[in-house]
């Protein structure tokens, strides 16, 4: 287990004091707002007051006979201009809160992406492509979701909470006493909601991750499902998880039911007590009719916030568990290196393998074992052998993508990887190459594609579109591309893995001397697929059964009548035969 993954493989989830940490860091920059907020909000909030107060006044003023029309034009002016005014700041207060809501989870949602982005490739197998496309759509969504119903209950509502007991307290402190009397049932329901709600909600998450999950291992392996028919468990599969997130919000709605009866026996029982301490009050000449009046007015504008506050709280308790899991992403540390990989490197060695082997699974068996390699600085390298022999992982394991079960690896720090599989994204030309280089100028573009051939085979330059609806690269060309792409990186060591693999006989010559270029004057390994490959490099590194069996330049290696020699010569044949 790591610190980016719990022990089930899922990415971490944040506690909610690391979520209220993150949050408050993020603001930042917006704590006059924050501040501008609570001003506004009690301000209107304790407007407010002047209508319970006005109509206790008007009883007590008729009770005594001294009400005339004077006093209840007056009042109700003053009830109209409190209401008027009351609404201003309400709307004053969302909007800010409202601003300030949206900018933080702007600034938290792209720190995910760009998170997520930068994620070790094993990090994210390991837990499931699913689970961050969900933290980064399905999460995202149910907070920005919850903001309409959240924000007025976390201010405006917050706010006449507070201000309604303090005027409870100034009117006749009984009253206030009466109501604090009842709040442990509110207290009792709500601690039983955080309890019951908090699992039931994470476990609603869990499930629309996974189904996400199902869905986009549907929709990538596309070709596989219809090519092996199945489409029908495929189907099933999806079916499954989607049933599953439905029991799970069904879970959710009864609990939000049984906290519904909790809440309006608090409603009950406050209303009760009121109720009672102002008979007991005005019988024994410590209060008026009016200002019992005044109490209960209070009492009922305060149970209606309540309501609202604890009924948000289904909302919020979703919106929380979401929170937690952007936050979960956002606060993994930007060292993701695992032990036994290391960027430094000694004077004049790039790459030191040492004793490195290399499991998917604890269960699993060794692909690498006890590997033991030193690749000098501007060496370039070759990886030949069989299919299965762990040449991909060996490339992967040494930039960095997966980390050893054993033993330790060194490399530069400015390490790139181009793969038999490169993504063509849709824009420009322009926009796929500075991708790589973002303050590259037309001409370092221009010098890249014309030194990997391709600038001369699209239409229209760096303004040619491609990708999806654009000009169609062949897979030849969105290798060059790729090589453009590595030009302008300018790693210190360029890992080739298989990648001019799928030019074909045709485009072989023409994909060999771009990659020729973008290696040139760097340290390389080169996962071969064409042995001329490995013929052109300074040294050439033999895999069986992921050990190296042999090691040597070409020509000593062919000398040498052993694996790398047979491989040489079934080749050559191969390629005299097919010439």
């Amino acid at each position: 287990m790591t610190a980016t993954t719990t022990a089930g493989g899922a990415l971490r989830v944040a506690t909610g004091p690391e979520t209220a940490r993150e949050v408050w860091r993020t603001s930042r920059g917006l704590r006059l707002r924050i501040t501008a907020v609570v001003g506004v909000g009690i301000a209107g909030s304790a407007v407010d007051l002047a209508v319970p107060v006005a109509i206790g006044l008007l009883v007590d003023r008729v009770q005594a006979g001294t009400a005339d029309l004077g006093t209840v034009l007056m009042l109700t002016a003053v009830m109209m201009g409190s209401a008027v005014l009351g609404a201003a700041c309400a709307a004053v207060t969302i909007v800010l809160a409202t601003r300030v809501f949206h900018r933080i989870l702007a600034d938290l949602r792209e720190r995910l992406v760009e998170r997520g982005l930068r994620l070790p490739q094993h990090v994210v197998e390991r837990a499931g492509t699913g689970d961050l496309i969900s933290r980064s759509s399905d999460d995202v969504t149910a907070v920005a979701d919850a903001a309409p119903a959240v924000i007025p209950a976390l201010t405006v509502t917050a706010f006449t909470i507070v201000v309604s007991l303090a005027g409870l307290a100034a009117l006749e402190w009984p009253y206030a006493a009466a109501l604090v009397v009842v709040l442990p049932v509110y207290a009792l329901a709500l601690r039983w909601y955080l309890r019951t709600g908090s699992g039931v909600y994470r476990a609603e998450r869990a499930a629309m991750s996974v189904r996400a999950q199902q869905i986009v291992e549907s929709q990538r392996g596309y070709a596989t499902v219809l090519g092996f028919g199945l489409a029908e468990e495929r189907h099933h599969a999806v079916m499954a998880a989607s049933w599953h997130v439905a029991v799970q919000a069904l879970r959710a709605r009864t609990v939000q039911s049984r906290f519904n009866v909790r809440l309006n026996l608090g409603e009950c029982l406050s209303l009760a007590a009121v109720l009672v301490v102002g008979f007991v009050l005005v019988d024994a000449g410590a209060s008026t009719v009016g200002g019992a009046t005044t109490a209960m007015l209070l009492v009922l504008r305060l149970l209606g916030p309540v309501n609202q506050l604890m009924f948000v709280l289904d909302t919020l308790q979703s919106a929380l568990a979401s929170l937690n899991r952007m936050v979960g992403v956002v606060t993994i540390p930007a060292d993701t290196a695992e032990e036994g990989q290391r960027s430094a490197t000694e004077a004049g060695i790039a790459v030191r393998l040492r004793d490195v082997a290399f499991r998917y699974d604890d269960d699993a068996p060794r692909v690498l074992d006890g590997l033991t390699l030193d690749i000098a600085t501007g060496q370039h390298v070759a990886v030949v052998g069989a299919s299965g022999a762990g040449k991909t992982t060996l490339a992967a394991v040494i930039a960095g993508i997966r980390p050893p079960t054993a033993g330790t690896v060194t490399r530069p720090d400015r390490t790139a990887v181009v793969t038999q599989e490169v993504h063509v994204f849709a824009g420009t030309l322009r926009d796929n190459l500075t991708l790589a280089a973002p303050s590259a100028t037309d001409r370092d573009l221009r010098t890249a594609l014309d030194a990997t051939e391709l600038l001369d085979l699209v239409p229209d330059g760096l303004d040619t579109l491609v990708g999806v609806g654009g000009y169609p690269l062949t897979d030849a060309q969105a290798q060059q591309l790729a090589l453009a792409r590595l030009l302008l990186t300018d790693p210190e060591l360029a890992i080739l893995d298989e990648a001019t693999a799928e030019a074909g006989s045709t485009h072989a010559g023409l994909l060999d001397r771009a990659a020729q270029v973008a290696l040139e004057g760097r340290t390389a390994l080169v996962i071969a697929h064409r042995l001329s490959q490995a013929a052109a490099c300074d040294r050439v590194v033999v895999m069986e059964h992921g050990r190296i069996v042999e090691a040597g330049t070409h020509d000593e290696l062919v000398a040498a009548g052993g694996v790398y020699a047979g491989l040489w010569a079934a080749w050559w044949e191969g390629q005299r035969l097919g010439g």
